[in-house]
């Protein structure tokens, strides 16, 4: 299988999780990584400069019809809605989904139709049910989906939820996720 975007949807302890996860990159990763992380619609533009002090990878917040490019890790910004528009991400301010935005399923949904089986959809901690229908989406395009160990979740509903309601491939620890990808991309060549 060939892999060509990885898609990570977290909530609540999101930020600790994403340090772990990200942290375990290495800079040559051949794939494109981007976060939708719930925040604080006035939350400030802070959150991509420091996860950037914990990883190799060059992070950016995302920008409206920005080109997506592999070996980079992209985060959402508050208040945004991210949808993956073929080989560009685009920004919307449609409507809360699940009380949130951005939304996790809009996300994973659209990396699911823009990238069908050369997704890797991962769903970390967090306390809604947000992720769930993403996830299955990804799964129905026959992409990969790995979800975080409840039993080390911070917030156990998001991985519950999933685990309850979608066939994953994986349920993992937060520390062994990194790997995994690295695992799954091994041999792949850099592009979009």
């Amino acid at each position: 299988m060939s892999f060509q975007f990885v898609a990570i949807g977290t909530s609540l302890g999101g930020f600790r999780a994403l340090q772990i996860v990200l942290g375990g990159l290495p800079r040559d990763l051949p794939l494109p990584v981007a976060v939708v992380q719930h925040r604080s619609p006035d939350d400030s533009d802070a959150l991509a400069s420091l996860l950037a002090s914990y990883t190799q990878m060059p992070v950016t917040e995302i920008e409206d019809k920005e080109p997506i490019q592999s070996g980079h890790i992209y985060i959402c910004p508050s208040n945004y809605h991210v949808l993956v528009d073929g080989a560009h991400f685009a920004l919307s301010t449609d409507a809360p989904v699940l009380h949130a935005r951005p939304s996790i399923d809009m996300f994973f949904e659209s990396a699911a139709d823009s990238f069908a089986d050369r997704v890797i959809g991962i769903l970390l901690t967090g306390m809604s049910k947000d992720g769930t229908a993403g996830l299955k989406r990804i799964k129905q395009r026959g992409g990969y989906a790995v979800v975080q160990d409840p039993a080390g979740a911070e917030g156990r509903m998001m991985p519950e939820a999933a685990i309850g309601s979608v066939a994953v491939d994986r349920i993992l620890a937060l520390g062994d996720i990194a790997p995994l990808l690295v695992e799954l991309c091994a041999g792949q060549r850099t592009e979009v």
